[in-house]
Formats: C-alpha cells, sequence, structure tokens
C-alpha cells in the first residue's frame, strides 16, 4: 500500500509532489504517484462544535446556562470544505501509513490532529518539519521523517491553546451580550491586545502639554563649528532661559571637556515574523496581515524565502551553508552589485549574532532561499527586498564611528555636544536611506527601534548630536567663541497612538515597555499570541468594530472603550491584563517543550471562565443610551475561521430574547482573537470621547464602568428624544438606497443596520472635513485640492479621492 502525505494547502501538496513524485497524475482534489498519494488540507477542515451541539438549549443565549464547559470536545467538519475532507478519508483507506505535512508549527500540527481524530486515523504517522520548500530542503525533510509521536506535546500546546480559546470566547462573549443586551466579543488574546490600545488611548487623552525652553547654541573655533545644548533643570520661565541665551550670547567660553571613542554598529538582527511586520508597517504601512500573507506567498508560491511564521531571529549551525548557497544565487540578479562588495567570511557558525542554536525552537530566522525571484507583485517585491538586504547585511563588516562628546563653557554655562563621525559605512552600504542619512547630516529613523511613548521622553535628555562623514575635531586649550544662542520653546509630547508595528511589538512583550534586546528576547515565550497569530488578532479587533484605522494609526471605537469598562468594571480585570494572557502563552510554550501538564493548564482556564460568568451575573445591566450612543456604521465582521459571518445590526435585540445572533460565538479554530468568534461590530464612532477623564489604571475604569451600568434601563426613556440626523447625499454604495449622515466622528449609512459598512471619519488625513466637502467627495467622486497631512505626517497639497464606494476608504491623489 502507499503513503498518504497531507499538507496545508495545494499549492505546498503539488510543490511536495513535485519533487517526491514528479511523475504523478493529477486527479485534482489529490496527486497519485508510485509510492505516495499527496493530498492537502485547505487550512482547518475540522473545528470545535459549536456550544448547540452539546445540547440543543444553547441554541438560545441564556445566561443561565453559562459557563458551557464540555467533558470532552467535540470536533465539527468545516461546511465550506467537507468535501476535501471526504477525499481525505477514502484516500486514507487506501494507504497503511500517513506524514503529516502540514505547516511545521503549532496550528499546522493541530490542523493534521483535527483531521486525524474526527476521521479516526488509525496509521502510523511521520512528520515532514521544514523550514522551506525549495526542492532540496524537501528530499531532505523526507530522507528525516520523525516519527509522529516526536511532537506529541507540541499537540497538546495546540489543543490546549484551540479549547482554551473556545472556553473563553464562548463564555465570555455570552456572558456579556447576554447581560448588556449588545453583541460583545471576548477573547483570550484580543481582550487584553484591545486594553492596551484602550490605555494608551486613555493616557494621550489625559496628559497635559506642559511648555519648556532648550537653549541651542552656536560654537566656532578655528576651523571647526558646532552646535550645543545647554545643560541644567528644565526650564519653565521663558524669561529664565532668554537670560541665559543673553548671557553667554558673543562671549568667549572654553572646552571643559573632549572625548573621542571608536565605536562600532553591527547588522540589525535577522527578520522573525513579527519584526518583518513591524518594519513593513514602518517602511511601507502594511498592515500585519498583509505582510504575513505577501510572505506566505513568498514562501509558499515562489518558494524564495524560507518559512515566515518564525520566532526566531537566529540561524542553526547547518544554516550556514543555505546562507552561503543563497548569496550566491543573488549573483546576476539586481542584488549583484551588493552581492560582489559582501564577503562570506562574516558569516559563521561562531557569530552569535546570526548563529545561535538555542534560541532557535521551531524554525531558524527568516532568510531568503538559493531560488532566484521570479515574477513578483509590487508589494511581494518589497518584503522580498526587505528580507534580502537584512539578510545582505550580515555578509559585511560593521560601521564605523568616531564619537565625539564636548561639553563647552561659557560664563559658567555649560553646553553638551555629541559628534557621530563616519569612519566606514560597513554594512549601512546595503540601505540605501542610511548612506543619504550620513550625507546629510542626521540620523534616519528606525521603525524597529521606536520610542515607548511615555511622555516627555523624547526631551528628556537635550543633547545636540550631529551625524556627519566630514572629519571633526576641536582644540580642547583653545578658546571658542558663542556666536549665537537661542531659547527655543517646546511642548512636551503625549504618547504616540498605537501603529499595527508599535502595537506588534506591545504584544511581543506583553505590553511592558521592554527596550533592551536581550530581556525582549527573553519574553518572547510569554508575549500576547504568536507570531503566527498576532496580525490575525489585530484583524479580529477591526473586524467587530472595536478598533479602526486613521491612516497608520489604529484608533479605539466607542464600543471598543465600553466593552473594556464593562469587562474591566465587572471584576475580571484579568481578562484585560496582557502580563496574564502572556503567562498563559508561556504555560502554552511550556507544554509544547513537554515542561507543563496541559491537563492542569485547562482546569485553570475552566476556573477562570466560571469566574468570567459568576462576575458578570452579579453586574448590572449597562443602560440602554451607552449602546446607543456607541453605534455607528462600520464594517461588518466575519467571525473565525469556522464560523458564519454575524449580522451584528439587532443582535442586542437577539440576544435579549434569547436567540443566539447567528456566527457570534463560533468555535473557530486558529481563532483571529485568541478566543472564540463573538461576531462583527460596528465602528462605533458616535460616541466621540467619553471616558477622557477616566484613569487607564484598572481601578478607576471599572468604577466609572460600574457608574455607567448601574444606571437604571429605563432611565433611557427620560432623555428627550433626539433630532432625525440630516442626511447630506445618498450612499454611494451600489444597491444601497441609504442615505449618509454625520455622527460625532464620522459620516455613515441610515442603512447601516442592514449591513451597509460606508463610513468616513470627520478626521480624514489631518483634516476636520465638512457636510459640504464629504458632499462632494461622494457625489464626484473626490474634493478640490486641500492643505492635508500624508501617511508619513508629511504635509501635502492634495485631493482625498473615495477609493471604494462600498466601503468609503479614502486614499490621496497628489
Amino acid at each position: 500500500m502507499k503513503t498518504l502525505i497531507i499538507a496545508e494547502k495545494p499549492d505546498m501538496g503539488r510543490t511536495i509532489a513535485a519533487v517526491i513524485e514528479p511523475k504523478a497524475a493529477n486527479k485534482r482534489t489529490h496527486l497519485v504517484g508510485q509510492n505516495h498519494i499527496i493530498t492537502w488540507a485547505i487550512g482547518h477542515l475540522v473545528g470545535l462544535a459549536e456550544p448547540d451541539r452539546y445540547d440543543d438549549k444553547y441554541k438560545k443565549w441564556n445566561l443561565g446556562d453559562l459557563p458551557i464547559i464540555p467533558e470532552q470536545f467535540k470536533l465539527i467538519p468545516n461546511a465550506r470544505t467537507k468535501d476535501q475532507l471526504a477525499v481525505i478519508a477514502e484516500l486514507a483507506k487506501e494507504c497503511d501509513s500517513l506524514v503529516n505535512a502540514c505547516d511545521a508549527g503549532r496550528e499546522g500540527q493541530l490542523i493534521f490532529a483535527y483531521i486525524q481524530q474526527h476521521l479516526r486515523l488509525r496509521q502510523p504517522v511521520k512528520r515532514l518539519w521544514i523550514s522551506d520548500l525549495t526542492a532540496e530542503t524537501i528530499r531532505s525533510g523526507f530522507e528525516g521523517l520523525k516519527d509522529g509521536a516526536a511532537y506529541e506535546n507540541l499537540t497538546k500546546a495546540a489543543r490546549a491553546r484551540s479549547e482554551a480559546d473556545w472556553l473563553i470566547g464562548m463564555n465570555g462573549s455570552r456572558a456579556f451580550t447576554t447581560r448588556h443586551n449588545e453583541l460583545l466579543s471576548v477573547g483570550r488574546v484580543q481582550t487584553p491586545v484591545l486594553a492596551l490600545v484602550y490605555d494608551r488611548q486613555i493616557l494621550i487623552e489625559q496628559f497635559t502639554s506642559l511648555k519648556f525652553y532648550d537653549i541651542e547654541a552656536s560654537f566656532d573655533q578655528q576651523a571647526a563649528s558646532y552646535k550645543g545644548m545647554w545643560q541644567g533643570e528644565r526650564l519653565t520661565d521663558p524669561q529664565k532661559a532668554e537670560a541665559i541665551a543673553a548671557k553667554v550670547w558673543g562671549k568667549t567660553g572654553k572646552i571643559a571637556s573632549y572625548e573621542v571613542k571608536d565605536t562600532k554598529e553591527y547588522p540589525w538582527k535577522l527578520y522573525d515574523l513579527t519584526l518583518l511586520q513591524r518594519e513593513a508597517n514602518g517602511k511601507y504601512g502594511f498592515s500585519a496581515k498583509k505582510t504575513l500573507d505577501l510572505a506566505q506567498a513568498l514562501y509558499e508560491k515562489h518558494k524564495v524565502i524560507s518559512y515566515p511564521r518564525t520566532n526566531s531571529n537566529y540561524v542553526n549551525d547547518q544554516n550556514i551553508g543555505d546562507m552561503h548557497r543563497a548569496l550566491d544565487a543573488l549573483r546576476g540578479t539586481s542584488y549583484n552589485d551588493l552581492v560582489q562588495g559582501a564577503e562570506k567570511r562574516f558569516v559563521h557558525k561562531n557569530n552569535k549574532s546570526i548563529c545561535n542554536p538555542s534560541k532557535v525552537e521551531d524554525h531558524h530566522a527568516i532568510l531568503p532561499t538559493a531560488k532566484k525571484a521570479g515574477s513578483l507583485s509590487a508589494d511581494e517585491q518589497k518584503v522580498y527586498d526587505l528580507v534580502v538586504r537584512r539578510f545582505l547585511s550580515h555578509f559585511y563588516p560593521a560601521a564605523e564611528y568616531k564619537m565625539h562628546t564636548v561639553l563647552t563653557e561659557v560664563e559658567g554655562e555649560t553646553f553638551k555636544t555629541n559628534v557621530k563621525q563616519l569612519l566606514s559605512l560597513g554594512w549601512k552600504v546595503v540601505y540605501p536611506d542610511q548612506k543619504n542619512a550620513a550625507a546629510k547630516g542626521k540620523k534616519e529613523s528606525d521603525e524597529a527601534k521606536d520610542k515607548s511613548g511615555k511622555p516627555g521622553e523624547d526631551e528628556k535628555d537635550a543633547v545636540a548630536e550631529i551625524e556627519t562623514d566630514a572629519p571633526f575635531s576641536v582644540d580642547p586649550e583653545s578658546p571658542v567663541l558663542c556666536s549665537d544662542a537661542q531659547a527655543k520653546e517646546k511642548e512636551t509630547q503625549p504618547p504616540k497612538p498605537f501603529t499595527e508595528g508599535t502595537l506588534l511589538k506591545a504584544m511581543e512583550s506583553a505590553g511592558k515597555q521592554v527596550e533592551d534586546d536581550e530581556l525582549r528576547e527573553a519574553m518572547k515565550d510569554s508575549g500576547l499570541g504568536t507570531p503566527a497569530t498576532r496580525a490575525a488578532t489585530i484583524e479580529r479587533l477591526k473586524n467587530v468594530g472595536y478598533i479602526v484605522m486613521q491612516g497608520k494609526r489604529i484608533t479605539i471605537t466607542a464600543k471598543g472603550r465600553l466593552a473594556i469598562e464593562l469587562i474591566r468594571g465587572a471584576g475580571v480585570e484579568l481578562l484585560t491584563s496582557p502580563e496574564m494572557t502572556g503567562q498563559w502563552e508561556r504555560r502554552l510554550t511550556d507544554i509544547s517543550r513537554g515542561q507543563a501538564a496541559d491537563d492542569a493548564f485547562m482546569e485553570k482556564v475552566k476556573k477562570f471562565a466560571a469566574l468570567i460568568v459568576d462576575k458578570v451575573r452579579m453586574q448590572s445591566p449597562a443602560a440602554k443610551q451607552a449602546f446607543a450612543a456607541a453605534e455607528q456604521p462600520a464594517k461588518r465582521g466575519r467571525g473565525s475561521r469556522s464560523g458564519a459571518a454575524a449580522d451584528e445590526g439587532g443582535a442586542g435585540k437577539r440576544a435579549a430574547s434569547g436567540r443566539a445572533p447567528r456566527g457570534a460565538a463560533a468555535g473557530g479554530t486558529r481563532s483571529a482573537g485568541g478566543g472564540a468568534s463573538a461576531g462583527g461590530g460596528y465602528a462605533a464612532a458616535q460616541r466621540g470621547s467619553a471616558g477622557a477623564s477616566r484613569s487607564g489604571a484598572a481601578a478607576s475604569t471599572a468604577a466609572a464602568a460600574q457608574s455607567r451600568v448601574r444606571q437604571p434601563a429605563g432611565e433611557a426613556g427620560a432623555a428627550p428624544a433626539p433630532a432625525a440626523p440630516q442626511v447630506i447625499a445618498a450612499c454611494p454604495r451600489p444597491g444601497c438606497g441609504g442615505g449618509i449622515f454625520m455622527g460625532r466622528r464620522g459620516y455613515g449609512c441610515s442603512h447601516y443596520k442592514n449591513g451597509c459598512s460606508f463610513v468616513v471619519w470627520k478626521t480624514s488625513f489631518g483634516k476636520t472635513l465638512t457636510d459640504a466637502t464629504v458632499r462632494t467627495l461622494i457625489e464626484k467622486g473626490k474634493t478640490s485640492k486641500l492643505k492635508l497631512t500624508d501617511a508619513n505626517g508629511n504635509e501635502v497639497s492634495a485631493r482625498i479621492v473615495l477609493k471604494d464606494a462600498a466601503t468609503g476608504a479614502l486614499e490621496l491623489e497628489t
């Protein structure tokens, strides 16, 4: 009999067949070779069953029926792909052994395990574990197949992740939804990520800007000219600042201290998925999901990079030869000039910044393969270029600098200057912007080294720093003339809103502000989600209407705010705790390593799910007007992979009457929010900045939420009826027939409860739009030229164009 090979996706299956069974007959759903039959899953063919599969009573959402804690979890085929599952079942009857060729990671392990369990496959299993899809790697992988039992701990961790998400998502979503008569999505990972965004927003809203004054002086000494910043306590009195500037201007001073030291900067770490997503977001504005999709295409379709869903920035000893071969393969390509300057001697097994087997588990860092890139799309080329340049940089020497530190003293006042003098670009020749930076005499910002966003961080150490490739020196024995001095007014800055790049960084360290690279590395196992699931978590928060994108910035909606306040107000702050959830993720990692028991972990999850229900049961229902204020047209969300799309329009009413919103808590495998799906949602824009005065601390947000939800629901009827919104234009969405009106934060469609997703934010591209502007945008498709701010924060003169009439997506036309 033959061996049945089950790949995760069709492209992977066909690629494997081309290597081990090149003459295999193509049967559309599988390929038949001499010794092997190769077929595939299509993502998750099987998932955890929804509650009504355990008992019909769960078809109605009832707080009294919670918690739902199955003794044994049931599996159910995905209705959309059940035909492929049937194919696997039939093929398995013809084979006496199996090969699990799904993605080499936790989720790939789960896909195979659920298929094996549901179909009751009893054949012995071997595991194909490879990091790229080149022919050489596939052949090598089949020569080194391991027994499936070697991955049993990984399977346990995968099952525990899936079941934990089901328990928290199903019970949390049903409890909060039925208690507050509004569809509220809750998840093991998505909720603490939302809490990160909420707390950052509260800090921004509470921030009070303070004016202060820096004093910058210009100094001349023979042929040398340089600037220095006054050193002392922060000045808030403009008269004192002006007095110091006047005191030193035109006076002669001395060099109090002059230090010069040679320094080296080594190449940045190789990419793991999260770092690649962060940099693609910073440089190109790509969402985390888009970068993952592009990287997956480069891996699966084009086979030009290694497995992208990795959490490692290092390689193993055996990968060094692969790196050398990949370098050779880049000869004759657009990277040929850089390859000519590269030296293999820098990439060796004793270079611990590259080769560190102790920091490589499932997969090594993302690398280009020895396969030449053919026809890539423009966006695929951008991600490929990031990977290739990061790879090439390690074949170059360190960049070398002289660091000059000058303390200049004038009239008893001290000024500090740092000059970074470039001696050799080294690896930075790989990055054109780095070469330009030196030429321009300034630093280029690197998204991977973003600030933590703490108030005032950028201003706390005022030092004039100059980067130059010109020679620099001063004579410590010669006098210095202060040729100019100015007091410059500055303001402390609030924390920056999250971008997808900075949110990924926060997720990686469970919300802790960690700048030390070694400590960040140590925390990878206790981050929020995994590199493979973080993008899906962010997408999930968008889909359920908890966050929206404004350019690159992530903004929490009124509904997202209310969700966090109600959760904290119920007394289950741990559900919003990034650190707590990060520890859960670490425990899952320990299970995969055989260092922790899955049953002990699941017992804790079950107790926590029951605690959530108990706490919510004691909570007073939220006032009706709280959600009425939060409603605003937006995207309809989609459930997890196995859940049907949920129409949240009227979902609160259905939940109140006991009827479950369709797909509202699907027990989705590989759930996009670390929890079971709780359906779609409005991008609540009307509520404005309610909560702006609340503290970001858990105690005060909990108190604020309790204050809100304890209002008698009947009081809503005592309020005067709001005036009907004024329609400014017909909805441009084809076939909609609704009217566009202005909410507090955006323009949406009157048919949003029927599923219209059209919305235009009132503040777009740095400008507050008027009714007339939006009317012109809808009726003519674009505005006249306006003074706007682009995605990079630059002021531009451009038109706003209605990119998508179905959703209200906008773009700039310069």
